[in-house]
């Protein structure tokens, strides 16, 4: 967690990280303990791309597209990692993973629904932890590309 705020502080952004007692470890426990909607809670996803491992970034009410982001990263084939691999490419263990500081992911796609909020909600590094910011903050430190990640049927 101190990581990602340093880095939040670093990176100059207007961020509040907060830590909930009961814990955050999926979306619909994350947007009960923030008391926002499900949509503003950012699930970060680390998919393997060809082997190469992508960050999506996606709204805590949908599902990503393995065929949507395989296209948009431009590879074969698209499938989301397993623990091992999100540790390794993000450096947080699956159920923690902050979108920043990665510490191998190179690339990192935010599903364009998420840029419609004020304010959204990302974990910071523990699944206790969470850190609110504006989606343009999220993007310029992720330096993500936005696209269209979601399944259709949520």
């Amino acid at each position: 967690m101190e990581k990602v705020a340093r880095f939040l502080r670093d990176s100059m952004v207007e961020a509040r990280v907060e830590e909930f007692s009961d814990g955050t470890p999926t979306a619909e426990d994350a947007a009960n303990a923030v008391g926002c909607s499900l949509g503003q809670i950012v699930k970060s996803l680390v998919f393997l791309c060809d082997g190469r491992p992508i960050l999506v970034l996606v709204p805590g009410d949908r599902r990503a597209d393995p065929s949507k982001v395989g296209a948009a990263a431009g590879c074969a084939r698209a499938k989301v990692a397993g623990a091992d691999d999100v540790l390794k490419a993000t450096g947080f263990e699956p159920g923690a993973v902050a979108p920043f500081p990665l510490s191998v992911v190179k690339e990192v796609f935010v599903d364009h629904t998420l840029l419609t909020h004020e304010v959204v909600w990302v974990g910071a590094g523990s699944t206790r932890h969470m850190a609110a910011l504006a989606p343009a903050d999220l993007v310029r430190i992720t330096r993500a590309t936005a696209v269209d990640a979601v399944a259709e049927n949520p």
